[in-house]
């Protein structure tokens, strides 16, 4: 994108944090949110921001009303999909054993909750579920936990969130005489293992849904499932069709959590999940709200930002299973004690995070300092905890703005994730480092993936990424740019502004959150809050004053601007968000950059 086509917003150049701002409209998007205001009566400032998303005066309905009946497609169109429904519909008919094997994530936990929710409302035997320990086995199936899956009486194994490159595994597998399903949304190699595998991101899947998450994928097969089972007259009066909408806030919440794009149907499932989550009727989802302290109805942003962690926190430092447990459990008061346990080791996972991110940034600021071609950050360490590397990597990415790698050495083997900036293909990088030899196993996502090598190759693997991924790094920094979608005076920062604002969401990867420019802000007031926020009072041109905080500030350059900028002017970025206390909801301005005023 030219600068031409996007000119200076505010003129702004360069903001505190480097970065230009840029309007996120060009003269045709301009166009098309006046078309939108005309043709559809939408206010100027939804208008602007969903014309920044692409929307057409077209699309504007369906965009603002998401309905999955238009979006969601016949299962059928995944490769193999017709092949799995028909044996896990098979295993239910038969009364087989099977056991489910789930990564240690959310989508993993959600994935595996969707599959023993339907088993038990289709009257079929509790499947067996392993939820494999980070520590211990890693990721992805394992020989001795499918050889303990067969030895109690499994005949069928359904891996979830992962096993798309698990050739081993399966080899074992099927010599055991398991049949194995594979549903998952990782990167595929050519040559799949032996098994059932529905992936809508395997090379030969025309199906086009290759942004699912998978949750997203799980919930497909299981519509198959029931569709096949509803044909051979297994539903009845005892024993009813189960209400598969209901099982979307499992969907929401792992496509939030695995950051998957917010668009087309991922933003359909969210936006209707968001709704099932409301109504509290999982008691395992309603305990996790409570304890989180969310008021007010969910929102995209909890997903990810309180829910997600705490889920996240037994695979990262605790029992892997408690967070797959917890989102089957019927009994409220069990619900209860396992969300509590989450919390708590969520709260020790922070410890260790903060911990590690101090020796992580030290090592990062050396690397950068010694050299100015950098493409991909790689830091490591001995007895760092391996469920936290992740979170540093994301930590690292966000603050030096380049892909990062956090690896936790154990004597001569590490396991380490990495996380990518957009249009930054991290997974497939990783996946040609392992077949070069520079990794044991590794693979993931466009922006996130994962690895395991041995201490003598992390020079070679680190000399591979930086030159891997050179050119895409410099062009992902050419595109560098805060686009913002609207100016806003101090006086319209207000609940009906953002109510208006919120039908273009969920916001999330995909579906960014508007940001807004709020022009010559004066800092009437700035402090330091909790661990590294700063809490602000601004004083706008028009006389309003705008209460704001700039969360994990307080150390960077814009807090610094915020905390020594008493009364002078900035032009400010902010996002708005609801911010409910004691049952009344505010609005909270989120700063997310600043510029001084030449």
């Amino acid at each position: 994108m030219s600068d031409s086509v996007f000119p200076a917003f505010l003129g702004v150049e360069r903001s505190v944090l480097g970065r230009r701002w840029r309007g996120r409209l060009d003269a045709k998007g301009e166009a098309q949110a006046l078309a939108l205001t005309q043709t559809h009566g939408i206010d100027d400032f939804l208008a602007r921001v969903i014309a920044g998303r692409g929307v057409t005066v077209a699309d504007a309905a369906g965009y603002l009303d998401p309905k999955l009946r238009d979006l969601l497609p016949d299962p059928s169109s995944l490769r193999d999909m017709d092949a799995a429904t028909d044996r896990l519909a098979h295993a239910i008919e038969k009364g087989e054993q099977i056991a489910v094997f789930g990564d240690y994530d959310v989508d993993g936990a959600c994935s595996s909750a969707l599959l023993v929710d339907f088993w038990r409302a289709a009257g079929a035997p509790e499947p067996l579920l392993h939820i494999p320990d980070r520590i211990v086995e890693g990721y992805g199936p394992n020989v001795d936990a499918i050889r303990d899956l067969a030895a109690r009486g499994a005949t069928l194994l359904v891996t979830v969130d992962c096993g798309t490159t698990s050739h081993e595994a399966f080899a074992v597998a099927r010599g055991l005489g398991l049949d194995v399903i594979v549903l998952d949304h990782h990167q595929a190699t050519e040559v799949l293992p032996e098994a059932i595998v529905v992936n809508p991101n395997r090379r030969d899947d025309l199906s086009g849904q290759g942004a699912l998450c998978a949750a997203g994928v799980v919930f497909l097969a299981l519509i198959g499932v029931s569709r096949t089972l509803r044909a051979c007259g297994w539903w009845n009066d005892h024993r009813p069709e189960p209400d598969l909408l209901a099982s979307l806030d499992l969907v929401a919440l792992a496509t939030v959590a695995d950051v998957a794009a917010l668009a087309r149907l991922n933003r359909a499932l969210v936006a209707k999940g968001l709704m099932v989550m409301a109504a509290r009727s999982r008691p395992g989802l309603a305990a996790l709200i409570d304890v989180a302290r969310l008021d007010g109805r969910p929102r995209a942003r909890d997903l990810g930002f309180a829910l997600g962690p705490r889920i996240n926190a037994g695979g990262r430092i605790g029992d892997a299973e408690l967070g797959a447990r917890l989102l089957t459990l019927a009994d409220g008061a069990e619900a209860r004690r396992i969300a509590s346990e989450l919390d708590r080791l969520n709260s020790e996972r922070q410890i260790v995070e903060r911990a590690t991110l101090e020796q992580a940034i030290a090592q990062a600021e050396a690397q950068l300092a010694g050299s100015n071609r950098l493409s991909c950050l790689i830091v490591e360490g001995h007895h760092w905890h391996p469920g936290v590397v992740g979170l540093i990597a994301s930590r690292l990415k966000e603050r030096f703005n380049i892909p990062s790698f956090v690896i936790a050495f154990n004597r001569e083997y590490g396991t380490g994730s990495g996380r990518s900036l957009s249009g930054v293909d991290l997974g497939a990088a990783v996946r040609r480092a392992v077949d070069l030899g520079f990794a044991v196993k590794g693979g993931g996502h466009a922006m996130a993936a994962g690895v395991t090598l041995s201490r003598d190759r992390l020079d070679d693997f680190r000399a591979y990424l930086n030159d891997a991924l050179e050119a895409a790094v410099e062009a992902a920094r050419l595109e560098d740019a805060l686009f913002l979608d609207a100016t806003l005076a101090g006086r319209g920062v207000c609940l009906d502004l953002l109510r208006r604002v919120e039908r273009a969401g969920p916001f999330g990867q995909g579906n960014p959150e508007p940001v807004f420019a709020l022009p010559e802000q004066q800092v009437a007031f700035a402090q330091t809050v909790g661990a590294d926020h700063v809490r602000a009072r601004l004083r706008s041109r028009d006389g309003a004053m705008v209460d704001a905080i700039a969360f994990r500030a307080a150390h960077s350059p814009l807090g610094e601007a915020l905390l020594k900028g008493d009364g002078a002017q900035l032009h400010v970025a902010a996002r708005l968000a609801s911010n409910v206390f004691r049952g009344v909801e505010r609005v909270e301005t989120r700063i997310v950059d600043a510029a001084r005023i030449q």
